[in-house]
């Protein structure tokens, strides 16, 4: 493909990834030092319902009226104007969070249409895609790296950059950027102009039923639970940092995007001699060890149980949300492709970590109490209890999920390759 294409493509990653790491990671620490400390689980909350409306606008709307590039532009504009007004808002929890959601829901459609954009541009897409999505990774560490460590110099002194609303206005910022730079971008016309697109296709319900087998079910169950102590680690973790000495707390969490990096090239590696289940139990695995380094870790602050429990998003995230992503690919038909991927993320990123966010949210609160910040003995409690969900779905896992039919086909795909 054409050097100039690739190097707008990864620009649009690049920036895509980078406003929601500027965000994401640093919100609940914004909140807790702005009065909100009680309701830091609720940008974790909105973001789910976000993920949730999403497919449907992309697919009855975006993807059957307007030019990709021109929604991508207008959204990311609205999105930039609602950061903006968001720490506006400190004073007013309720308008807060409502801004967030708004916020939200402008950016959650953004991520399909990024990709839909890309794919409709690059024709060898096992290829060329992998090479321009982890722009957007790189992206998301660089914007960590830059509040940590750039941002200090914007703050008051003598607060640290994920204190203050920098990390929002930066958002800001890139997104209004963001939104500039897509009026540019190549024309992309409307994917489903003219077809007839149901509710049901959107809500992966045909799929669903296409793709029904006891194997396929039982993922999808722990797809879901597992997403529940997911929800505590992008809520949580900046609040543990923060009470656990750490400065750099931005900076800090993109050790686990580097992760992700390193393990996503090696992947093709494990494929080859653990096959889909082992992979699936490897992910799980790593979120079970993560929460337990997390909270052995936290009574006497021992950083480099903290340091190697964030170093496992690599693990955490590649083998099991890649691998049951491709896992859902080796089971679809080209028919329902689209739909059954669309499904997991409803599932997962949508209705799992919608629940988990609010439950995650309830056992921080329980132990909060009216204090201002969780001791280091409640941040030790506090972390098994995630530990210890994550292994119970683990053993489910380990002991119902046989699918012999795709192992034998991703280990023949293995052979041919070899």
């Amino acid at each position: 493909m054409p050097l100039s294409l690739r190097i707008r493509l990864s620009l649009l990653m690049f920036l895509e990834f980078f406003i929601w790491g500027a965000w994401y990671t640093t919100i609940a620490v914004f909140m807790s030092n702005h009065d909100m400390k009680n309701i830091t689980q609720w940008p974790f909350t909105v973001n789910p319902i976000a993920a949730i409306v999403a497919p449907f606008f992309v697919g009855l709307i975006a993807d059957r009226y307007f030019a990709t590039e021109r929604v991508l532009g207008v959204l990311h504009l609205l999105g930039a104007l609602f950061m903006f007004l968001t720490p506006k808002a400190v004073g007013h929890p309720l308008l807060f969070i409502l801004l967030l959601l708004a916020y939200n829901i402008c950016y959650m459609p953004t991520m399909s249409l990024a990709n839909s954009l890309t794919f409709h541009h690059i024709t060898d897409q096992e290829k060329n895609f992998p090479t321009i999505r982890v722009f957007g990774t790189i992206g998301w560490i660089i914007a960590g790296l830059f509040i940590s460590f750039v941002g200090v110099y914007f703050v008051k002194s003598g607060l640290r950059p994920e204190q203050t609303a920098m990390p929002l206005y930066l958002t800001s910022v890139a997104s209004l950027l963001l939104g500039l730079y897509s009026f540019t971008l190549p024309h992309t016309p409307p994917p489903a102009a003219g077809k007839l697109v149901s509710f049901r296709s959107i809500a992966g319900i045909d799929a669903l039923k296409q793709l029904g087998s006891k194997p396929f079910y039982i993922f999808l169950l722990c797809s879901f639970l597992i997403c529940i102590p997911l929800a505590a680690y992008y809520n949580f973790t900046q609040l543990f940092l923060e009470g656990t000495g750490f400065q750099n707390i931005a900076a800090t969490q993109t050790i686990g995007q580097m992760s992700e990096w390193i393990f996503m090239l090696l992947m093709p590696v494990f494929f080859r001699r653990l096959g889909v289940k082992w992979m699936l139990a490897m992910g799980m695995l790593a979120w079970t060890v993560r929460y337990a380094l997390f909270a052995l870790g936290a009574p006497h602050e021992i950083v480099w149980m903290i340091i190697v429990g964030i170093a496992l998003h690599g693990i955490c995230y590649d083998f099991f949300f890649v691998t049951g992503q491709i896992y859902v690919d080796k089971k679809s038909t080209p028919e329902i492709r689209g739909q059954a991927q669309g499904l997991i993320v409803l599932v997962t990123y949508g209705v799992g970590m919608l629940i988990g966010a609010q439950i995650a949210g309830a056992v921080y609160n329980s132990f909060l109490g009216n204090t201002e910040k969780l001791t280091l003995t409640q941040w030790n409690q506090f972390w098994w209890i995630p530990s210890i969900f994550a292994l119970i779905v683990l053993i489910f896992f380990v002991l119902a999920f046989q699918d012999r039919k795709v192992e034998a086909q991703v280990a023949a795909e293995q052979a041919a390759a070899s």
